[in-house]
């Protein structure tokens, strides 16, 4: 037994049934159905009418479950060290009280402080005396530097 397979729909043709359509070019379509002879006439894409086979396939409609399931991966989180500090150190951070964490704060703080006017000491004893820098040049206003009138 022959079956044939409907030219709009995608179904199944029992023998002695159907329509046979051969168009001017003769190309030959056959039709289970007059609904699908008629929207085949109509000019009608089988792709946007929802029971035929073609549309069924296009939007995955009637694949079994297994097959149409996607594997969805599990995100896994990894706790890894930051630039110059190590799991280790962030964990001991973390279970620091907050008040720990105030006194070392401050404890820095002083620190640079005391290292700041350390610096400065250091640098004032360094410095030669200055003494104030004649002009070397006549005296030029703003306007005459900038090619302006004024002056004399």
């Amino acid at each position: 037994m022959k079956l044939e397979i409907d030219s709009f729909s995608g179904y199944r043709i029992y023998p002695s049934k159907g329509k046979l359509f051969v168009r001017g070019d003769s190309k030959v379509f056959r039709f289970g159905s007059s609904k699908a002879s008629s929207l085949f006439l109509q000019r009608k894409n089988p792709r946007k009418i929802a029971w035929t086979v073609v549309y069924r396939r296009m939007h995955k409609k009637g694949i079994t479950e297994e097959v149409a399931k996607k594997r969805s991966r599990k995100t896994v989180k990894h706790q890894r060290g930051i630039v110059g500090a190590d799991l280790a150190t962030i964990a001991a951070k973390r279970s620091q009280t907050a008040a720990v964490r105030q006194q070392q704060r401050l404890a820095a703080i002083a620190r640079a402080k005391t290292e700041k006017k350390a610096k400065e000491a250091k640098k004032e004893k360094a410095k030669p005396a200055t003494r104030p820098s004649a002009p070397t040049g006549p005296k030029v206003s703003k306007q005459q530097m900038k090619g302006g009138k004024g002056g004399r």
